[in-house]
């Protein structure tokens, strides 16, 4: 007991310093202030313009329906394979849709492309093509996307996982910003469709939540969008042929955006916009032992990328002033040395004062945290959500999303670790072992 009224007196004292005294709150939240705050501003004022653009101003409708291109790329997701089919057929989009299912490894996922082909042979209807693919010998993820590539005639490539769904108005949605020519490809919204399978999609689908639908929103109108996702995007087919289409080795996705950004200087007028209401829903990690599996992957590719492969490439006179200095501070800055530097500072804390006071300063750091979290969620909510009823049923897991958090900046650390001992991409599941090693070696 007497611990107990230790810490509430340290944790109130705490709180009464960081009410009283500015330098007090400098010295508690050192990055919060210094590094958290104006990424948070840039994503507040991005999103109060896409309300303000979307439902105060909105656009008028144009006439602009060129033909699109989707190239879905299947490897083992057997019936899934004919939702996603079925999804893209049933667009409301008044262009002409080709649907391509490129099966990977055809031999070996023998029941993915008989789905594929039944799905071709059951859903075509007028102004929808479907085509089928097969890949008898698996290559792996990119040699995939540029085989739909190769047989795609759409003026729009809009690439898709055969595990997605989409909403039925995704084309009608994300076609319109290629009306600009400066628009070589925007970025789709990502939604978590098994979202009460277990607390980790719960808490996954919060991230994707405030990360992806607020976070990209906000940069997007900034034209500071960090990533095209690999499970959903749009390119300018012109685009994906003068950069010679997907590359090698691994999180492809992320490294097509970081070849076109290398183009951005030369074209200052380009922008990499975010159709925040083209909604794909996704399957997400239910346990924890797959979550970390992925994310070991996609924080090890972060470092691989931007500390190996594309690192001649991070200056002004290619990516532009504007994205060089955000793509350094909050691309590569806050994906490698952020996590190392948080868990750190905590051990720091933890070795140099005692429990009764460390206990009462993680108490308050969380009540920040979970209070910042509170904000960005009701923002998000209120201004950015297509489906706000759904949504607020995650309010209940808010106050467990801070710990998970953590955890991932753990994992995030020790992915990079591992990137840097084992050269972790050569290990990548999105590609088989004799393609990788057949790339060039950075």
């Amino acid at each position: 007991m007497s611990e107990f009224t230790t810490i509430l007196y340290v944790l109130l004292d705490i709180w009464h310093l960081l009410t009283n005294q500015l330098e007090a709150v400098v010295w508690v939240f050192p990055l919060v202030l210094a590094y958290e705050l104006p990424l948070m501003l840039l994503v507040i004022t991005g999103i109060l313009k896409f309300y303000h653009a979307s439902f105060i101003a909105p656009r008028q409708s144009s006439g602009y329906f060129p033909r699109v291109s989707v190239v879905i790329t299947c490897y083992a997701e057997g019936d899934a394979v004919r939702s996603t089919i079925e999804s893209f057929v049933e667009q409301v989009y008044d262009g002409h849709i080709e649907i391509f299912a490129v099966v990977d490894g055809a031999v070996q996922n023998a029941h993915s492309y008989q789905v594929a082909c039944k799905a071709a042979q059951d859903l075509a209807v007028p102004g929808r093509s479907i085509t089928v693919l097969p890949k008898w010998q698996r290559g792996g993820r990119v040699s995939t996307l540029n085989a739909g590539l190769h047989a795609a005639t759409g003026e729009i490539i809009i690439n898709a996982d055969a595990d997605t769904s989409f909403d039925c108005d995704t084309v009608a949605r994300i076609v319109p910003f290629f009306e600009d020519p400066d628009v070589p490809a925007v970025g789709g919204s990502l939604r978590v469709r098994n979202v009460n399978d277990s607390l980790f999609t719960r808490m996954q689908s919060i991230e994707y939540m405030i990360s992806i639908q607020g976070g990209k929103t906000g940069l997007g109108q900034w034209n500071l969008l960090n990533n095209v996702s690999g499970a959903f995007g749009a390119f300018r087919r012109e685009v994906l042929i003068q950069i010679g289409g997907w590359d090698t080795h691994t999180a492809e996705d992320l490294d097509l955006t970081v070849r076109i950004k290398q183009y951005f200087a030369r074209h200052p007028n380009w922008r990499i916009p975010f159709a925040t209401l083209a909604i794909g829903h996704t399957d997400a990690p239910a346990s924890i032992r797959d979550l970390v599996l992925q994310r070991l992957r996609w924080d090890g590719d972060l470092l691989f990328l931007y500390m190996r492969k594309h690192w001649p490439a991070f200056t002004p006179r290619l990516l532009g002033l504007k994205t060089f200095v955000f793509t350094l501070l909050y691309g590569v800055l806050q994906n490698v040395l952020m996590p190392a530097v948080i868990l750190l500072y905590m051990v720091w804390l933890c070795a140099s004062y005692p429990w009764e006071f460390t206990v009462p300063l993680f108490l308050t750091m969380y009540c920040l945290y979970l209070l910042v979290l509170c904000f960005m969620y009701s923002l998000v909510l209120l201004a950015v959500s297509e489906r706000p009823i759904q949504d607020l049923k995650l309010l209940p897991w808010l106050p467990l999303y801070p710990v998970f958090a953590l955890f991932m900046r753990s994992i995030t650390l020790f992915a990079l670790i591992n990137e840097v001992v084992r050269r972790s991409h050569e290990e990548s599941s999105m590609a088989p072992w004799w393609v990788l090693k057949r790339g060039r070696k950075f």
